[in-house]
């Protein structure tokens, strides 16, 4: 059967819910049951021993009554199983959303994001079926069996016999056939995920396509990976409808079998009919809920089979140590010193950053420079806390930043990185994302420090306007802009900024140059930078290559030594 641990430890949140919903299952058989008496004393009264219409009246009213209540029965065991199946749901996308926070951009740069997208959202709604249909069948295949049998084996022992040995026959042909469709269901649950994965990078790399005339080649791409999908899902159906074939063939011959030796007693007269007449019309109803869980053990399995990704990303462990800890801390007053950091990234061949010892002093201005791969990311990262050190420590003042709790740790930083991200919604909401309760007034005051509320107060509609994905509706000066606001609006005491000035027009460059000198004035700035112009005004240049600081020093120091530029820009020759 599949029955997956980890997901019934889910159960626990909604045990009042899943529980009524078993009961008002064994509700509706046990009312089955009772009609199945009901009708087989009308018959018997009315067929056998002429009874007159009024003699039975009494009874098929009982019997249209029990009707009713069956009908509103199976109605609230469907509700109280559903309403189980959102919560879990809910439960579950939320718990794996907040995991995808903690692992941070790292896990979600070496994943695809369409197939962590998948995971979350098609992944978790396909235990919709698993947990409102598959789970409450499978208690409820074991148990109403039993409460038929309760009623069959003291009216006739021979026919309860038949039931008990007969039941197992459906369980073991189901089990046979499933393990075969069980590789075939995981085997589809990868397709999928491929399939997404591949059709989000395509789109998110649409126009690079276009411009390079590759893109009716994805068309091909797409157009096998599809056919892929469709022909691993008919394989799927294919086995879903023998398995369906084979327990219909199964359910009905042990029908059968019980009819057979009914009627040959009921013929030598060893049976009363009104007691044949009721085991023969529980015999369907006996083998029912086990041909149901035959129907729904492909949802299980499909269920199962996205729960093994969904648990896997769970079970991944962040880079980061989680701590409550909230320590009194002033980075206006506080210095953040590296002591003999080393961080290796997991299988790398060798540490993106070595033997880093640094000093970052309140009030600061630091710059780190270096060619591409140079550890400079990393750096920030760190600083960041979507990574914790290999080896050494980073303190501020007397705290170990790891024993930090991360999300108090990040309050304290403003980051602005070199492509800023907006998101599909409105200006004033982009920029409120650096403090959710700022008031607009607040938000306006940081567009003008940032030097793009003109821009924003020229368009239609003003903070309302909608900036597309990615902010596909802005130039990258305008969005680079929205980022500085941002930073303004959070105003913290430790300012990231990873070269926010590269790949712009000189005037933009320019307004963005005087918003960041006004944004660094007061607080503790690291500067990634990628040309040595902007540098200039740093109070300490830090030189990194291939994970190591080469150089270290203050900025009259290094412009008085003889041919450091000329050196800097051979060996970091994307500097200007």
């Amino acid at each position: 059967m599949q029955v997956d641990k980890r997901l019934l430890q889910f159960l626990k949140n909604t045990p009042g819910s899943f529980l009524f919903s078993i009961l008002l299952g064994l509700g509706v058989a046990g009312f089955t049951i009772w009609q199945a008496w009901l009708l087989s004393r009308i018959i018997d009264a009315v067929f056998l021993k002429h009874h007159y219409r009024e003699m039975v009246v009494p009874a098929l009213l009982l019997f249209a009554g029990i009707s009713l209540l069956r009908a509103v029965f199976t109605w609230g065991q469907k509700n109280a199983a559903n309403k189980v199946s959102s919560h879990v749901k809910s439960t579950l996308r939320n718990k794996l959303s907040r995991h995808l926070v903690y692992l941070g951009p790292p896990f979600v740069r070496s994943e695809r994001s369409g197939e962590i997208s998948n995971t979350l959202l098609t992944g978790v709604d396909s235990l919709d079926a698993y947990f409102s249909e598959y789970l409450p069948q499978l208690f409820l295949s074991a148990l109403i069996p039993l409460l038929i049998l309760f009623f069959v084996f003291p009216l006739d022992l021979l026919s309860g016999f038949v039931f008990l040995f007969t039941a197992p026959i459906i369980p073991v042909f189901m089990i046979l056939i499933g393990n075969l469709a069980q590789s075939l269901t995981q085997k589809q649950w990868k397709t999928l995920s491929r399939m997404s994965a591949h059709f989000l990078d395509v789109l998110q790399g649409l126009t690079t396509l276009k411009i390079l005339g590759r893109s009716r080649d994805q068309i091909k791409v797409i157009a096998q990976i599809s056919d892929d999908f469709r022909q691993t899902t008919m394989k799927v159906l294919r086995v879903a409808f023998l398995s369906a074939l084979v327990l219909e063939i199964v359910g009905t011959i042990s029908t059968a079998i019980v009819a057979v030796e009914i009627g040959l007693r009921l013929l030598y007269g060893k049976i009363e009919f009104q007691q044949a007449l009721f085991i023969l019309i529980l015999a369907p109803e006996f083998y029912l809920p086990m041909r149901l869980l035959g129907t729904k053990y492909h949802a299980g399995m499909e269920g199962v089979a996205a729960a093994r990704r969904i648990f896997e990303i769970l079970g991944t462990s962040p880079l980061i140590r989680q701590s409550q800890s909230r320590p009194s801390l002033d980075l206006r007053t506080q210095a953040i010193r590296f002591h003999q950091v080393e961080f290796r990234y997991p299988g790398a061949a060798r540490p993106a950053l070595q033997n880093i010892q640094l000093t970052i002093s309140p009030g600061e201005k630091i710059a780190v420079i270096g060619s591409s791969g140079a550890g400079k990311t990393t750096l920030a990262q760190l600083l960041l806390r979507f990574l914790d050190p290999t080896r050494g420590e980073i303190r501020v003042d007397l705290h170990c930043l790891r024993d930090i709790d991360p999300d108090f740790w990040r309050q304290q930083i403003a980051w602005v990185p070199q492509n800023a991200y907006l998101f599909h919604t409105t200006i004033l909401e982009n920029i409120r994302l650096a403090n959710p309760t700022a008031s607009e007034e607040a938000v306006m005051m940081a567009a003008q420090q940032a030097r793009i509320h003109e821009f924003i107060s020229s368009l239609p509609d003003g903070y309302q306007t909608r900036v597309g994905e990615k902010g596909a509706r802005l130039s990258g000066g305008q969005a680079q802009r929205i980022a500085l606001a941002r930073a303004f609006l959070k105003d913290a005491p430790f300012l990231i900024l990873d070269e926010p000035t590269s790949n712009l027009d000189p005037e933009t460059e320019q307004l963005i140059q005087e918003s960041m000198n006004e944004l660094m004035h007061g607080r503790t700035v690291l500067l990634i930078a990628h040309r040595l112009g902007t540098v200039q005004d740093a109070d300490q240049i830090v030189v990194l290559s291939e994970g190591k600081i080469r150089q270290v020093g203050k900025n009259e120091e290094l412009l008085q030594e003889e041919g450091l530029y000329r050196k800097l820009l051979e060996a970091y020759g994307g500097m200007q």
